[in-house]
């Protein structure tokens, strides 16, 4: 039997992660607001009841994706990622890395913002979609169907796993990915901008091994979580909002959820807060 996968999620703001006593990260992944405000849903069908301008607007239009957004501070947000993620090694080949989703008009103050608090490099990461979400556009403009992040790392690569070993040559893996839905039956719809678990699997598997921590600071539908857990990661996560908090332990990691896909006693859940 493999060992076991540690998995938590607290309710509470990551500011607080002092009191849980959390071990360092090789890889923090987070998907951070986009700033969108009050036009969170402006070219999405959501704006319309049932999604048809000629039924008027619904209860989503004019509204923000969540009301913590206005809150995020990415200075605090940077001061928490920096002093979770692990120390430089001295060994090559093992320094953790951060990936953060953002918004394409953030992603320079995301790297300049990253350069203050010692994460000095960065590359981006193209996410290329088959659909788009502003079809209210789709006859007055090039509609979006992308999804960017960034990886940001201190000075040392980040650990990088593309194949390669002894006697096999590693596979160039490109700064693009294709984007799919995941299986809702599989994974549930819980957060309106949830990441899916498929697209988050690879990129776990890129920078970490298996036994590895990672945390995401702003854990939503805890999608990287359950992604960590199938890989055999153990995972730190935290989410504010109570709701998305119920629904991720309920729909997307319970203990029978996960006790169905992987080995049963392969999981600690006592760590579940």
């Amino acid at each position: 039997m493999k060992q076991k996968v540690k998995i938590e999620l607290y309710n509470d703001h990551f500011e607080n992660a002092k009191r849980y006593g959390i071990p360092h990260a090789q890889l923090i992944i987070a998907d951070i607001p986009y700033n969108l405000g009050n036009n969170a849903y402006a070219s999405n069908p959501s704006w319309y009841i049932d999604g048809d301008n000629k039924n008027g607007e619904s209860k989503l239009a004019g509204k923000s994706f969540f009301d913590t957004d206005n809150d995020f501070k990415i200075n605090n947000f940077f001061d928490f990622c920096t002093r979770y993620l692990k120390k430089e090694p001295k060994e090559k080949g093992q320094a953790p890395a951060m990936i953060v989703f953002c918004a394409f008009e953030q992603m320079q103050m995301v790297i300049e913002e990253a350069k203050k608090h010692g994460l000095n490099r960065s590359y981006p990461l193209v996410f290329i979609k088959n659909y788009s979400a502003s079809v209210l556009k789709a006859n007055m403009k090039i509609v979006g169907a992308t999804e960017y992040a960034i990886v940001l790392y201190r000075d040392k690569l980040p650990k990088f796993n593309n194949g390669k070993t002894e006697t096999q040559k590693g596979k160039m893996i490109f700064n693009w990915f294709e984007w799919k839905r995941d299986n809702s039956r599989e994974y549930p719809k819980i957060h309106p901008t949830q990441k899916p678990v498929t697209v988050l699997k690879r990129l776990i598997e890129i920078f970490t091994d298996e036994g590895d921590v990672v945390i995401d600071p702003v854990a939503g539908s805890a999608s990287t979580l359950r992604a960590c857990v199938e890989l055999n990661r153990n995972c730190y996560g935290f989410e504010i909002k109570k709701d998305f908090y119920k629904k991720a332990k309920e729909k997307m990691i319970s203990e029978d959820i996960l006790n169905g896909i992987l080995e049963d006693g392969q999981v600690t859940f006592d760590a579940i807060i």
